[in-house]
């Protein structure tokens, strides 16, 4: 009677084992990456938005063998158009178009010089980290330069370079904030009697949607 009673529990016990065996074996696969709480966002695709900020210019002025340094603060606002493409190990790549108007002025006497119309196109390339994407650009840049006098006015487009540097954050899939700074460098022009050579240091903040 003890036998057999041994021989129940044994196989019992070996039946118990084996079930918990095949339960290993079927348990339910991982979660897609996205269930598990890894992001499935991408940088990649096109962009339109709008930006806003304060541009520090400087012009060296040169006439009748006189020179001197003329500054033109002032803001700024426009909009913003680019593409990007994702190549892989977190590295995008893009071109980018804005345009944009600046409020860039100097009185002296009857003299008014300034800058109005900007704009750039440019390339980007940057480094995304999940929702961040921080990013290097540059490429070509213009802008109108103006003069007006008693009975005269004069408007000259300067074309030149730019450069910088900016965040991009995606606060949900479609609309992302922006933080940048930039350097115009505008080239020189003949205004009038006067040969201007501008320079401009740029800050802006700016609001985009993917799409």
């Amino acid at each position: 009677m003890l036998k057999v009673l041994s021989s129940g529990v044994a196989l019992a016990l070996l039946f118990t084992v084996a079930a918990q065996a095949a339960d290993a074996v079927q348990a339910s696969p991982a979660p897609p990456p996205e269930a598990a709480g890894v992001s499935s966002f991408s940088w990649a695709g096109g962009y339109v938005g709008l930006h806003a900020g304060y541009g520090w210019g400087e012009g060296d002025a040169a006439a009748g063998g006189a020179t001197g340094t003329i500054d033109f603060d002032g803001g700024r606002f426009g909009g913003f158009a680019g593409y990007n493409f994702d190549l892989g190990s977190s590295l995008i790549a893009g071109i980018e178009g804005d345009l944009g108007y600046d409020w860039n002025e100097r009185e002296d006497g009857t003299e008014t010089f300034g800058t109005t119309i900007q704009g750039a196109i440019r390339g980007r390339i940057g480094y995304a980290v999940d929702r961040a994407l921080i990013y290097a650009a540059g490429g070509w840049a213009a802008a109108q330069f103006s003069f007006e006098d008693t009975g005269v006015s004069i408007k000259e487009t300067m074309n030149g370079w730019t450069v910088g540097a900016g965040i991009d954050y995606a606060v949900t899939d479609r609309l992302f904030a922006r933080a940048e700074y930039r350097y115009n460098d505008y080239g020189s022009a003949d205004i009038g009697p006067v040969n201007i050579d501008f320079t401009q240091h740029v800050v802006q903040a700016g609001i985009g949607l993917k799409f």
